[in-house]
Order: structure tokens, then C-alpha cells, then sequence
């Protein structure tokens, strides 16, 4: 539509994203986006200013084709006026020249073209207070209309509430943040009666499962020392290091005998059996992390596997960091190398991290571990229902959420996977899965140790390097399980052009482990169409259903 304007104003508003609107001051010749001259200028009085603007007003108004048919006398001309140019502006996008603005002269034959936005907006109608022109704020706070753009942004700015809201509170970067869906009003309501869990066929009995995972640590670590228990691979795809069950038990109670006794004093003990302790590993060192983990449960302390952060104010660290204050964490487990890696002061030492508590870093090495006494041994008692560790997950809001894991839930858990997956002893598994939690930490870490199973582990940054790469450890080991995320059979399917010494004829079971899409159909059909030739039977692929707080829900 078209409203008919002064013929030389083209830059009515020069600034459309503002919320107020400036109309011409006649006490100077030239405007800058919108500001009013100084006093020395000659700025009209308040009545001058009311009497000049509503001139302008009713002379916009009146040759309008969009004026309303109703009519109004002189006295209340300027207001009607005013609420319909308010009407109008509102709505409508005026586009910007750098002409100087004239309301000298009027013709109707120069009109300036409005167009609608896209998105509709609402209009606000400004009231009047005496004979000016007034506008409001975002929070209703009425602000004269001869207000600069400037001055009307630094007041918008200064009205922002310096506390963000609640669920913002614990977010360093925005971006992390997941959009949360809502639920769409239109959607079909559920019918029918509502559903009820049913219990499941009872674990098969078992005669040498052992009564807690640690005795199963102790009872491979003495009966066999020297079978392969985890292999680590580099950047390259070649084997980095092989940890034995042997250097497993050793090294764990080293780790656990440190954690009680050096840490503190021997009167104060900064670390007692029941305490939470952080685990800060890189996902490239599965090693590490084991041992680590191991030596906690041995301790009887409760490990919380966490990011290692990268920064200071590392994204998304504050709510790692309301975590391990909630839990009472004050000891953090790390490597050397993740050790020498971290931020540092000026002076060598580890900064507290923004949210979070004050922590000790403590080294894991076993060059930097004391030899416990030979009459020292770890309690190994049966499972029960002390927490066992604490994993977390990040919920759709941003928000971090720790899950208690019993001992007896932990050791029911790896019974139930041993007898679903059908796993045997010294079985090899390939993980390409985060060791750190969920179904990596599952069956990478706790039911492997279980059933003295050999993992070989590919880092992420291997996979990013060559997709392939897991496939091709399948492979080279024979690997009878392989757990893997859709996005790796995609990969795989992307790089894999025409490979010819692939076989996967090995392979009992492919768990497919996807939290946002649990089934992943169409992953598992495209891996299966390309790889069916080289030995993929179609019942090996098992998509894997599951959920820090559930464990596992289901496997095909």
C-alpha cells in the first residue's frame, strides 16, 4: 500500500529496527539518524514542538488512502492522526534513502512505497500525555518521541535484566544450548489403555559368575596375568599399548592404595571409602581411564567420569562444574599427558575452572605412585546396594543430570548384557564408542573385564582420520562384536570404495548404539545392502536401545 508522504522526505526512518519513531524537528536543516540538535541550534519550545509535529501528522494523514472515514475536530485531529500513522508504521518496513528531509512543501503525486515484512508484528498504539507524543518502552515506561535513536538504545540496553533466567544460569555458551521441542497442540491425543512394564524372563543360572565385578578384576588378574585386556590404538591405526589383566589388578590397587593413603594425612585422609572422586581422561587414552576406574572401585570410592575442559571458561564447563559440587567432589583423577595439557596460572598451576569446586589434581601414572605395603589388599567384598559410580548425561534443556549406579545394579547390568550378547571368555570386541559412559563404558569397560574379553579401541580422532578403520580392525583381530554409532556405518559406507580385503564374516553381533535415534533402519539397511558382499550376515546387525538412567532397554 501507499501512504502519501512530504515529496523530498525519503528517509523517514533511517533505523527500521527501532522501536521509536523520530518526527522532523524544524529547528535545524540537517538530521543525524534522527537526533535532536542542542539548545544553541534554537530548539522550539515544548508547545512550538507539539503544535509543528501535529502539523506534520495531520498533513501526513490527510491526503492518505488509507485513512479511516471517521472524522475528528481540530483539538483532537493530532492524536487520531498520530494513533493511525502509529497503526501504520508498526506494520509496515519504509525503505531507507539519504535524502535530507523537507516538510516545507507537500504534493500527492510523490508518495513513498511501504511494504509489508514477512512476519506479522503488532501494533502498539502510543498514548498521549498533554500535548506531547509519547512512546513506550519495553517495560511500559512512556519516553518522549523526540528521543534519539542512540539515546533510545543505551536506555533498551540498560532495561535488560542483568540476571539471566534460571535455566540460563549454569550455560557459558549459548550455542551449546539444544532448541527444546514443543509439543505441537494439533498432535493426536493417545487412545487406549495405558501400558505396563513386564518383568522378563529370569538370568539363566550361572555357576562361576562372581559375586562383584572387582572379584572378577582380582580373579583374571591372578588366573591369567597375561591375557590381553584392552589395546589402544594411535592416530595411524597401529597398536599403541596393550594392557594385560595382570598390569589391570596391579595397577589398580597401586591407584586404590594411593587414593586412601597419600592423599591428606594420615590422621586426615583427604579421600575416605563412600567419597566421589572426578575421572578427567581424553577419549584417546581408554588405558588410563580403566585403570583409574578399577582403582576407585577397589577404594570403595565412588568415580565420576567427566570432559576433560579445554579452557578455563570452557563451554558448557559450568554445569560439569555444578555437578561435581552437588556430588562433593574435591580429588580429580588424570593422566600425565591430559595433566600437562590443561590451562595453567603464570605459576604452573591449574586455575579453578569457571562453576567449578576446588579441586586436587591428582596423576594416575604409576611412576608417580608410592608401591603399597605387602601386607596391604583391597576389601573385595560382595556386590550391594552402595553406589557403584555416577554418570552423566546432558538433558534437552542444557542442563547436566548425574545418575547413581548401585554396585548391584552395575554387576546385574553386565550379567544380563553377558547372557543377551552371549559373550564368551576372551572373546574380542572392537569399540569405537565413548569408553567414558553409556553403552562404550558398558560393554567396553565393565562386562568385558567381566568375561575376560580383549577390547580394541578406536579413538575418535582415528576415525576422523580413517573411517574405515574400525571395519578394518574387525578384520585384522577377527573380532567377534564391534559397537558403533549410525554415523560410523555412514562413514564407513562413504569411504569405503570398493575395498577388497574387507570381511566381516566374523562379526556375531554389530550393536548399533544411537541415543537420539535408537533403530537407526535406514543406517543399518545401507550398511547392510553395501556390506552383505563381503560377509555381513543380515541377524549380526543388533540396534541397541538405551538410556543413562534405564541402562539398557533393549538389544535386537
Amino acid at each position: 500500500m501507499a501512504v502519501p508522504m512530504p515529496s523530498k522526505r525519503r528517509s523517514l526512518v533511517v533505523q527500521t529496527s527501532m522501536d521509536a519513531y523520530t518526527p522532523p524537528d524544524t529547528s535545524s536543516g540537517s538530521e543525524d539518524e534522527g537526533s535532536v540538535q542542542g539548545d544553541s541550534q534554537g530548539t522550539p519550545t515544548s508547545s512550538q514542538g507539539s503544535i509543528n509535529m501535529e502539523h506534520w501528522i495531520s498533513q501526513a494523514i490527510h491526503g492518505s488512502t488509507t485513512s479511516t472515514t471517521s472524522s475528528s475536530s481540530t483539538q483532537s485531529g493530532g492524536s487520531g492522526a498520530a494513533h493511525r500513522l502509529a497503526d501504520v508504521m508498526a506494520q509496515t518496513h519504509i525503505e531507507n534513502h539519504s535524502a535530507p528531509p523537507d516538510v516545507t512543501t507537500y504534493t500527492s503525486e510523490h508518495s513513498i512505497q511501504v511494504e509489508r515484512p514477512q512476519g506479522s508484528t503488532t501494533s502498539r498504539t502510543a498514548p498521549k500525555y498533554g500535548n506531547a507524543e509519547l512512546m513506550e518502552t519495553g517495560d511500559g515506561v512512556p519516553v518522549s518521541s523526540r528521543v534519539s535513536a542512540k539515546i533510545q538504545q543505551l536506555v533498551n540496553t540498560l532495561k535488560r535484566p542483568k540476571r539471566p533466567p534460571l535455566r540460563e544460569f549454569f550455560v557459558d555458551d549459548f550455542e551449546e544450548l539444544l532448541e527444546v521441542q514443543q509439543p505441537d497442540p494439533n498432535q493426536p491425543k493417545p487412545e487406549g489403555a495405558q501400558m505396563l512394564a513386564t518383568r522378563g524372563e529370569q538370568l539363566g543360572v550361572v555357576t562361576n559368575w562372581p559375586p562383584s565385578l572387582e572379584a572378577a578384576l582380582q580373579r583374571w588378574g591372578t588366573i591369567s596375568p597375561k591375557a590381553p585386556c584392552l589395546t589402544t590404538m594411535d592416530t595411524n591405526g597401529k597398536p599403541l599399548y596393550i594392557l594385560t589383566y595382570g598390569k589391570l589388578w596391579t595397577r589398580s590397587m597401586k591407584v586404590a592404595y594411593n587414593i586412601l593413603h597419600k592423599l591428606g594425612t594420615k590422621q586426615e585422609p583427604m579421600v575416605r571409602p563412600g567419597d566421589r572422586v572426578a575421572l578427567v581422561f581424553p577419549n584417546n587414552d581408554p588405558a588410563a581411564f580403566m585403570v583409574a576406574f578399577y582403582g576407585c572401585l577397589l577404594a570403595e570410592v565412588v568415580p565420576v567420569p567427566i570432559e576433560v575442559p579445554l579452557t578455563r571458561k570452557d563451554a558448557g564447563s559450568q554445569q560439569i562444574g555444578f555437578l561435581l559440587g552437588s556430588c562433593g567432589v574435591t580429588v580429580a583423577l588424570t593422566s600425565d599427558a591430559c595433566h600437562k595439557g590443561l590451562p595453567k596460572s603464570p605459576t604452573g598451576e591449574i586455575p579453578q575452572f569457571k562453576g567449578w569446586p576446588k579441586l586436587l589434581w591428582f596423576v594416575t601414572e604409576s611412576k608417580h605412585l608410592s608401591k603399597p605395603p605387602r601386607d596391604w589388599f583391597p576389601h573385595i567384598k560382595d556386590a550391594n546396594n552402595d553406589t557403584a559410580y555416577i554418570e552423566y548425561k546432558t538433558c534437552k534443556d542444557g542442563s547436566v543430570l548425574g545418575v547413581t549406579v548401585t554396585r548391584s545394579a552395575l554387576l546385574t547390568h553386565c550379567q544380563a548384557l553377558t547372557q543377551a550378547c552371549g559373550y564368551t571368555e576372551a572373546e574380542t570386541i572392537v569399540n569405537v564408542l565413548d569408553f567414558k559412559k553409556d553403552v562404550g563404558l558398558w560393554h567396553g569397560i565393565l562386562t568385558s573385564v567381566m568375561n575376560m574379553m580383549h577390547v580394541i579401541s578406536i579413538p575418535y580422532s582415528l576415525m576422523k582420520v580413517n573411517p574405515l578403520s574400525w571395519i578394518q580392525k574387525v578384520c585384522q583381530y577377527k573380532a567377534k562384536v564391534a559397537c558403533v554409532k549410525s554415523r560410523d556405518m555412514h562413514w564407513a559406507l562413504v569411504a569405503h570404495r570398493d575395498q577388497r580385503d574387507i570381511n566381516l564374516s566374523s562379526l556375531r553381533m554389530l550393536i548399533v548404539a544411537d541415543g537420539a535415534n535408537p533403530w537407526s533402519i535406514s543406517s543399518c539397511d545401507a550398511f547392510l545392502n553395501v556390506f552383505q558382499s563381503k560377509g555381513l550376515r543380515q541377524e549380526v546387525i543388533c540396534p541397541c536401545a538405551s538410556s543413562p538412567e534405564a541402562l539398557t532397554v533393549a538389544i535386537r
